[in-house]
């Protein structure tokens, strides 16, 4: 699986970490930016970038990481197709993509360290979406409501 991901200045200090756990994974790491820390650097820039590879299909899931994830999660949302979460935890991460085909893992820097980083980037790429028909009835609701609300399709 390819998996795309970035990080701003403050996501920095997981990028080693989050390159490091794809390639044990057996995945390919697509760099999307964020290749050096660039303080006052913006979130939603290396976001949108993590986004557009995935809906672009130039991967199958992202990562982005900033100081706490939130401002993170909340760009990569405004891209059509994009189901992306803050995780801070294994469960969460694993749970998301089994039920809510989650592709896009957020997280902040400033929140966990590289070890809790780890395992919550292992559970994201080891799950799969389950296909179960209730999941896929209510990841339709979730793409009715960006047909009908609209969702930024240019990031």
């Amino acid at each position: 699986m390819r998996v795309a991901f970035a990080s701003d200045h403050a996501g920095w200090a997981l990028r080693a970490r989050i390159i490091g756990e794809v390639q044990s994974a057996g995945h390919v790491p697509v760099d999307c930016g964020g290749t050096e820390a660039v303080p006052g650097d913006d979130y939603p820039d290396v976001a949108a970038a993590v986004a557009r590879a995935v809906v672009d299909g130039r991967a199958e899931r992202g990562i982005v990481a900033c100081g706490s994830g939130v401002g993170a999660c909340v760009a990569a949302n405004k891209v059509t197709g994009i189901r992306a979460c803050l995780c801070h935890d294994s469960f969460s991460a694993r749970q998301g993509v089994e039920d809510d085909d989650l592709n896009v893992l957020c997280l902040g820097a400033r929140v966990v360290g590289e070890e809790l980083a780890g395992d919550v980037l292992r559970a994201f790429l080891a799950a799969r979406f389950s296909g179960a028909d209730r999941h896929r009835r209510r990841l339709e609701k979730v793409r009715a409501l960006e047909r009908r609300h609209g969702s930024a399709s240019e990031p």
